[in-house]
C-alpha cells in the first residue's frame, strides 16, 4: 500500500488503531532487556512505540506515512516520552543493520512480493543476541472480517514466515485465533501469526 493510502488512512482526528499497545507486544515486551534500543517497524500512529518508550527504552519508529509519524509525536508528547520518527518505505529501503537490541512490528500490511524483504529488514536491524517480535494477520483473516486488508496478497502465510525465521532461535510461534480490540479498525476475533525470535 502506498504512502498516500496510509496518509489517508491515518488522517482521522482520532487514533484509528487506538492508543494502547498491541496485546502480544505487551505480553512479550518482558523479554526485551531494560533500557534497550528498540526499532518499531511499520508502526503507524505509534501506539507500540510509545508503550515501549514508557517502559524506558530508546525507541525509533519507522513508517512511510508522515501523518502517522506526526500522530506518533503527538501521542509521545501526551505520554511525556521521546520517540524518534523516521519516514521510510520499508519494502524498498534498508534500515541500518545491527543497530537495535530489539525490533517489533504489528500488522505490517505489505504485498506478498515485499513481505520477505520487510521481515529481513527488521531482523537485519537487530544485533546478535537481540529479539525480533511481531504479530501479523494470516491469510485466514479474510474469513473473519474484523480488520486488516481485504486482499489475500496483503496477508501472511505461516509456512513462509517459518522459512524466513528458520536460522534463528524461535521463542514463540503461534498461528491461530486472537481477540483484538484496537481502535475502530481491529475489532473482534481475528486470525494471526505471532513470532518472537532471538538472533
Amino acid at each position: 500500500m502506498s504512502k498516500e493510502h496510509w496518509d489517508k488512512s491515518f488522517s482521522d482526528e482520532d487514533f484509528v488503531y487506538g492508543e494502547r499497545e498491541n496485546a502480544f507486544i505487551h505480553d512479550m515486551s518482558k523479554i526485551i532487556r531494560d533500557q534497550s534500543k528498540v526499532g518499531c517497524f511499520a508502526e503507524g500512529e505509534g501506539r507500540n512505540a510509545v508503550y515501549l518508550a514508557r517502559l524506558g527504552h530508546d525507541v525509533t519508529t519507522y513508517d512511510q506515512s508522515t501523518i502517522g509519524l506526526e500522530k506518533t509525536k503527538i501521542l509521545a508528547n501526551k505520554n511525556n516520552v521521546d520517540v524518534e520518527t523516521v519516514a521510510i518505505d520499508l519494502t524498498s529501503e534498508k534500515v541500518k543493520t545491527n543497530q537495535f537490541d530489539a525490533a517489533i512490528m504489528v500488522f505490517g500490511h505489505v504485498p506478498k512480493e515485499n513481505q520477505k524483504f520487510l521481515i529481513k529488514n527488521m531482523i537485519d536491524s537487530v544485533k546478535s543476541g537481540g529479539h525480533i517480535i511481531f504479530e501479523v494477520y494470516s491469510e485466514a483473516q479474510l474469513k473473519y472480517q474484523t480488520g486488516g486488508p481485504r486482499s489475500l496478497d496483503m496477508l501472511y502465510n505461516p509456512v513462509e514466515i517459518l522459512d524466513w525465521i528458520k536460522n534463528y532461535k524461535c521463542i514463540h510461534f503461534y498461528y491461530g485465533e486472537a481477540m483484538r480490540h484496537e481502535g475502530k479498525r481491529h475489532v473482534g476475533l481475528g486470525h494471526v501469526i505471532q513470532v518472537a525470535i532471538k538472533k
